[in-house]
């Protein structure tokens, strides 16, 4: 039985990021990706590079011929066809490598071709999980407060355990203007809670960038959100306008950004790190390992700093660590943990293999997969950036304890009212935080935490957060440049 040959183009990509398609690692529920590469790969049997076809691989003919001549009911041929590719996949134990069908590469090439739309988040297989890589900055999905490693268990009430996360992404996607509910498991929460989410058109600009002073220096901040096919033009060119207006230093924030294209990562790099030492090396599955090189004849005259969190995976990793060992800082908490390069590989009916192919090495050839990449300064936000919804249906009182109360006390801290403890016990002074904030807002004062009242205490945290109030992990980062 041989494999005819098939010349195909492979997309060489880190997290390649899918719309509303959801079938390749680090998926984006809403992004466009382009190759980077193209290359031919031989897959036929008879190539010496390729091991030859195993002898029982007969056995996978009688079963297809068992089947379709004695099961009760009559199977469709590509039902089993396309089952028996995915149970190979499945062996495999790998979250990045999986099979997408002719629909749902369908879905997705029309997606290329139009606006995109979705809830704006990364999501992964993580276990048997479905979890938040990181939300799209502005998109839906962070406006509702989703984060960096929440579970998805539950789409529109029903359960996403034992789905696939093709299948899992499948529930969540849908058009603009259109509502799904999401129950979400947060670490350090103890009950999961639901969150309501309305499908929009999800951003794709991928570079902000502004200038502050730091003890008097102009010091320009980068923030990429994802690396897709035109963030190298924007980055190279914001950060070359703020060159020319003179800036003495320079902050990369890469928080939340899941990764995307491999050569875009490469073009920003090249920016930065040296002729004499690799900005990256790849290991084939040999071992072999390739370093790659920039032109570039020396490193910026100005000091740097990068920002990362846990939502920063893959792409954001291979900036974030070559940086690290060229001696610059990195500030934040510890990353994703994304060291693998994944192809795409067409099957010639318009679905897609998608397959972990390499992995990908720091300058100094460490790899980061499951562990990500240490900061050098360590920083967390504030206590009630990691703070949940509160969903109540009976008020919360005076001398009540609970998660829940805990919860609103670190909110209502991080807003500015001092509950006078944070351990869940709602005391006297607790409620007279929470009768300022109700009339502050315009709400009826009672001094309990009714439905409407936790409603308004989490908008106003979610705000803060997206507008970068209290960012210890920013403040932190701008000190460091020049220390």
């Amino acid at each position: 039985m041989k494999l005819r040959k098939l010349h195909i183009v492979l997309l060489f990509i880190l997290a390649l990021a899918v719309g509303l398609v959801g079938g390749f690692a680090g998926v984006k529920l809403a992004q466009k990706t382009v190759p980077a590469a193209q290359q031919s790969i031989d897959l036929s049997g008879d190539s010496e590079s390729n091991e030859s076809v195993p002898e029982n691989i007969e056995k996978i003919d009688q079963a297809f011929q068992l089947i379709k001549e004695n099961y009760l009911e009559d199977v469709d041929d590509k039902q089993l066809t396309e089952g028996a590719i995915q149970g190979m996949l499945s062996t495999l134990e790998d979250p990045y490598s999986s099979y997408l069908d002719a629909e749902t590469m369908k879905k997705f090439n029309e997606q290329i071709e139009s606006s995109f739309e979705g809830i704006g988040a990364e999501v992964n297989k993580v276990g048997d999980v479905l979890t938040i890589v990181a939300p799209v900055k502005d998109s839906p999905a962070e406006k509702a407060g989703l984060r960096p490693n929440d579970q998805v268990l539950r789409v529109d009430g029903e359960s996403l355990e034992g789905l696939s996360q093709n299948e899992s992404v499948a529930k969540i996607r849908g058009e603009k203007g259109t509502e799904v509910e999401l129950t979400i498991r947060r670490s350090g929460v103890s009950d999961p809670f639901k969150v309501a989410i309305v499908r929009d058109t999800i951003p794709q600009e991928t570079v902000y960038s502004k200038i502050t002073k730091v003890d008097g220096k102009k010091t320009g901040i980068l923030e990429v959100t994802n690396f897709s096919e035109r963030t190298a033009q924007e980055f190279n060119e914001q950060l070359k306008k703020m060159e020319d207006d003179g800036i003495e230093g320079l902050v990369i924030d890469v928080r939340g950004n899941p990764g995307g294209l491999l050569n875009v990562v490469e073009d920003m790099l090249k920016q930065f790190v040296p002729e004499d030492m690799p900005y990256l090396q790849v290991e084939d599955q040999n071992g072999k390992k390739t370093p790659y090189y920039s032109d570039l004849k020396q490193k910026k005259e100005y000091p740097i700093s990068v920002l990362i969190d846990e939502g920063s995976a893959s792409a954001s990793e291979i900036l974030a660590v070559a940086m690290k060992e060229m001696g610059y800082d990195v500030v934040g908490q510890p990353s994703f943990g994304k060291g693998t390069i994944q192809q795409a590989v067409p099957l010639g009916d318009e679905s897609t293999i998608k397959l972990t192919f390499s992995k990908w090495l720091s300058p100094k050839g460490n790899w980061i997969h499951e562990k990500g990449v240490e900061p050098t300064v360590k920083q967390k936000q504030p206590a009630y950036y990691y703070t949940s919804p509160v969903q109540i249906k009976d008020p919360l009182t005076q001398d009540q304890t609970g998660d829940k109360i805990k919860n609103i006390q670190v909110m209502l801290k991080g807003l500015g009212y001092d509950p006078g403890r944070t351990d869940g016990y709602f005391s006297a002074k607790t409620a007279k935080a929470v009768e300022a904030f109700q009339q502050d807002n315009d709400l009826s004062s009672s001094g309990n935490i009714d439905e409407k009242t936790a409603k308004l205490i989490e908008t106003k945290v979610i705000n803060n957060i997206r507008e970068g109030k209290d960012d210890q992990q920013l403040e932190t980062a701008l000190k460091e440049v020049y220390q």
